[in-house]
């Protein structure tokens, strides 16, 4: 059984040299398999040029599973992915109501593998999903206390990691925590303009900067200079 944050720390632990989000995708699937009581674990992102990209699976199992849910367009991670919000199940023979709402899913679960629980936890970043965080048992049991809210905590971490290394200007290394970005000149004149246009305190404005430019696979510099030039500009429904 985990330690309450084990998890968290393996994160802040990970070595952050590499400027491949598969590479540190893994490393954070790693994690989540030797630190909490799961068999294996699985990152997809979510962004408006790719509906779904598969960043890395710790096995064959968790491979399958996310090729289920988007092949048949249901179950937790299609789930988590929709609500923001962490889908848990701890036995998926014995609940009826997840059954119902994915029935397609639980019956290929069932009938191609071994897996019992599932849990998605939406790597979440202000209000914008970025993807999910999928981990699996083999045998029926809920995460108790301290495991679902390490679970969390990672999956909060891995967001922000694989945010920062897919929007900052160099793609990657320690960048990804570089409070250095808050005086660029031009994100931050952009922060401001956002924080205006939204009504928002500038930390929720830089926020959705960023948030824009993981979905549209852009640097953020780059989601800056359109804002600045006024090419783009933010309302409450702009993804």
């Amino acid at each position: 059984m985990a330690d309450l944050g084990v998890v968290t720390k393996a994160l802040l632990a990970i070595a952050r040299d590499t400027s491949d989000d598969r590479v540190l995708a893994t490393r954070i699937c790693r994690a989540c398999v030797e630190g909490l009581d799961v068999d294996g674990a699985a990152i997809s992102l979510l962004t408006a040029r790719t509906a779904r990209q598969t960043l890395a699976a710790t096995d064959e199992t968790a491979e399958l599973l996310e090729d289920l849910q988007f092949t048949l367009n249901e179950g937790a991670c299609m789930e988590a992915a929709r609500t923001g919000n962490p889908v848990l199940v701890a036995d998926l023979r014995q609940s009826s109501s997840h059954v119902a709402r994915w029935p397609m899913f639980a019956a290929a679960v069932l009938e191609r593998s071994a897996v019992r629980a599932v849990f998605a936890l939406p790597l979440q970043w202000g209000a914008v999903n970025l993807g999910v965080l999928d981990l699996y048992r083999r045998k029926p049991g809920a995460l108790d206390d301290a495991q679902l809210r390490d679970a969390i905590a990672a999956a909060d971490a891995a967001a922000l990691m694989m945010l920062g290394l897919r929007t900052e200007p160099d793609h990657g290394g320690a960048a990804w925590l570089d409070h250095a970005v808050a005086y660029r000149a031009e994100i931050h004149q952009a922060t401001g303009m956002v924080s205006v246009q939204l009504d928002v305190p500038a930390a929720e404005a830089l926020a959705r900067l960023r948030a824009h430019a993981f979905l549209h696979d852009q640097l953020l510099i780059d989601v800056a200079h359109d804002v600045v030039s006024r090419r783009l500009t933010f309302t409450e429904d702009l993804d």
